[in-house]
């Protein structure tokens, strides 16, 4: 999976469907396009010094690289936003709440092109 590095990205995914889970934010996007699939990390500064984000953008990518792999899709983009509770909640439960975003999401996108194909 690449990453997500242009703000312009970031802000296409904040445009599109955001799903909100006990331990992250994401939001996500299907691209005009069948490229590899891309995650972008963010974490405000609401949540505390550099080193308190660091980590929790740290536990994010590391949930994402090993929860995710088969179950991201070709042209679509992820932006997972660290919370409050992204440093305290276990390892798993941040891996199952990065799981549960991602099929949401892919639920919605199957509903959607459901509904305009009919």
């Amino acid at each position: 999976m690449q990453r997500i590095k242009r703000r312009k990205y970031f802000l296409a995914a904040a445009r599109a469907v955001t799903i909100r889970t006990r331990g992250v934010v994401m939001q996500a996007r299907k691209r005009d396009d069948d490229g590899p699939a891309r995650a972008g990390f963010t974490v405000t500064k609401k949540l505390g010094n550099a080193v308190y984000r660091n980590r929790c953008r740290r536990r994010l990518k590391e949930a994402v690289r090993l929860a995710l792999p088969q179950k991201v899709r070709n042209g679509c983009d992820y932006v997972f936003i660290g919370r409050a509770m992204t440093k305290d909640r276990s390892f798993k439960e941040l891996q199952s709440d990065v799981i549960f975003a991602v099929e949401k999401f892919h639920n919605q996108i199957n509903n959607n092109s459901k509904l305009q194909t009919n």
